[in-house]
């Protein structure tokens, strides 16, 4: 959707961004110990994310693993935000939760629609208020994005019911982030 937008007027944008420190990670859980460690075999932490896991490829969400999971964890989210969106918040490209605690991964495409085939189950409403993963798509000539693939290690199951988005997520984590980790990919449209 954002691939429209012309150039000048990305350009115009291009000082207007949420910011980093607006992320999940850096406000609601700023205090949490990053003693996650996060990474993917498409793409290395800073690192341009490949056109297949983009608006501008096939659409598909990109493998992840995760570990060094402290003791006590019970569950884990997964949260994507774009710190870099021409918007007063982050914009959300995916939510998960209730993911089971422990070092683990995601295939590629894992965070699609919730029951699609493959998928997980426990998926949540990304900015554009659908379930799974919305592909980065920045404006044109905006800059540099940064996605934050944010993982949390929590001490309870959330049980979320439905489709919730990043408030009613946050708010369930509050109080029982035990770590979190975080890998961070670039896209631009030039």
């Amino acid at each position: 959707m954002l691939e429209t937008i012309p150039h000048a007027l990305g350009e115009a944008l291009s000082g207007l961004k949420a910011g980093i420190a607006k992320t999940a990670y850096h406000a609601a859980f700023e205090a949490a110990p990053a003693a996650i460690r996060v990474t993917s075999p498409a793409f290395a932490d800073g690192a341009a994310l490949p056109a297949r896991f983009t608006q501008d490829g096939a659409k598909l969400s990109p493998p992840l693993a995760w570990s060094g999971i402290p003791a006590g964890a019970t569950a884990l989210v997964l949260l994507v935000e774009d710190a870099d969106s021409p918007t007063p918040k982050p914009i959300v490209h995916a939510i998960a939760w209730d993911l089971p605690a422990g070092d683990g991964d995601l295939p590629e495409g894992a965070l699609a629609s919730p029951g699609s085939d493959g998928t997980i189950k426990e998926v949540g409403r990304n900015t554009f208020l659908k379930p799974g993963y919305l592909p980065p798509d920045p404006p044109t000539g905006h800059g540099p994005h940064r996605y934050l693939f944010q993982v949390y290690a929590l001490d309870r199951h959330l049980g979320l019911d439905g489709t919730p988005g990043r408030g009613a997520l946050l708010a369930a984590m509050h109080g029982h982030v035990l770590a979190k980790g975080v890998l961070t990919g670039t896209y631009e449209r030039p």
